[in-house]
């Protein structure tokens, strides 16, 4: 008689976002500060401060620079603070707002202590980032149960016990509605998905909802008539496909199908590590200069932070740029030396702008380093590049 296979488990992954990450830690140090409008940007040389942890606390209206909003705590958000968003106008909008300076070496202490606490309860991870991770409960002890909450509970409570910092989890069928997910109950939530419930919960959100669908793509959708995921999926394929390209197109249909195929990597070695943003208006290269440098730096500064938490660095460092008629041009140059340094990478990536038309107002701004290795694998004498020349911007 032949044996029957057990059924595989239903597929539920789930997507961590812990909340308000920096500014969280920061109130560990400053719970007095807990429910006040804080932001985190700048470093303690912009903040005038000798010491990165200041005696006293400085308001954002006694700022006076080019720095920008790193992150900002859920009471300065209220007032339309957000990251990436220029210091100065910040200050414009919660002046009473207290400013703190980042300290990277903090937040990564933290994110390697609430990644260890999830391995303990789902070691199935990909790790997104210092805030962020994607998380397999398929076969994992509890990942069926309630589908899902029951794990997303332990392992929430969890990181609470451990660290004192809070985050939402969203749990669906894929990676795609999961981070969808975690954004529905934020802070401190736990969102439950079904593939039965595409239709009511994720069909009325708006486009823009979608994780890769940016301001210029949903203003674009908009101007088309499409203003939800669900008439989104009622388009046809080939209709987006001529109005966004094949490989976007084609990827948008898909998408507000809620389909996602993408595993849960947690080994594979990557080729290359970068970060971008999307502004909120289209920036000039002369007039806004002051902010786009600003902005390049920040790039800078958190993609060597990614590489020196996941233990890599690279040869080849790069630019993205994408233009307001949505072009793109991407320039790159390969130095000597393997780094995650920083400096190094914002003034070699300032070469690479200085090789790339800046005639029009950009959308999108991206910093990238190639050709990765293991930093255990390099020898000492192997660690930085000297730079050759200052950047752009």
């Amino acid at each position: 008689m032949a044996q029957i296979e057990p059924a595989a488990p239903i597929r539920r992954i789930a997507h961590l976002d812990m909340d308000a990450f920096y500014a969280s830690v920061e109130l560990l140090r400053y719970p007095q500060l807990r429910g006040a409008p804080v932001v985190i940007g700048g470093s303690s040389r912009q903040l005038g401060q000798a010491d990165s942890r200041p005696g006293e606390l400085t308001r954002l209206r006694d700022y006076a620079g080019r720095g920008v909003v790193t992150t900002a705590t859920y009471a300065a958000r209220a007032f339309g603070v957000h990251s990436a968003m220029g210091l100065m106008k910040a200050a414009q909008l919660c002046p009473q707002a207290i400013l703190l300076p980042v300290d990277f070496d903090e937040y990564r202490r933290y994110s390697r202590l609430f990644k260890a606490v999830i391995a303990r309860h789902a070691p199935v991870i990909e790790d997104r980032g210092v805030d962020e991770v994607y998380i397999d409960f398929s076969a994992a002890e509890g990942g069926q149960a309630q589908g899902g909450r029951a794990l997303a509970l332990t392992i929430q409570r969890a990181i609470f016990e451990h660290t004192g910092l809070t985050c939402s989890l969203g749990v669906a069928p894929n990676k795609l509605i999961a981070k969808m997910a975690s954004e529905f109950d934020k802070p401190n939530g736990v969102s439950i998905v079904y593939e039965s419930e595409l239709a009511s919960r994720i069909w009325p959100l708006p486009c823009r909802k979608i994780h890769g669908i940016g301001p210029k793509a949903n203003a674009r959708l908009e101007q088309l008539g499409v203003r939800t995921i669900g008439a989104l999926a009622r388009c046809e394929r080939g209709w987006l496909m001529r109005h966004f390209g094949p490989k976007h197109g084609g990827w948008m249909f898909d998408a507000a199908w809620g389909r996602d195929d993408r595993p849960v990597v947690t080994e594979s070695e990557p080729v290359s590590m970068s970060r971008e943003t999307t502004f909120e208006r289209d920036l000039h290269a002369v007039r806004d200069r002051a902010q786009l440098r600003d902005l390049f730096s920040a790039l800078c500064q958190r993609l060597a932070d990614d590489l020196q938490h996941h233990g890599y660095a690279g040869k080849t460092i790069g630019v993205k740029l994408r233009y307001d008629n949505f072009q793109r041009a991407t320039r790159d140059q390969t130095i000597d030396r393997y780094t995650n340094d920083a400096a190094v990478i914002r003034r070699t990536a300032g070469l690479c702008l200085k090789r790339a038309p800046l005639d029009r107002r950009l959308r999108l701004l991206g910093v990238k380093v190639a050709g990765l290795v293991r930093i255990d694998s390099l020898t000492r004498d192997a660690a930085a590049a000297e730079p050759a020349a200052l950047p752009l911007f």
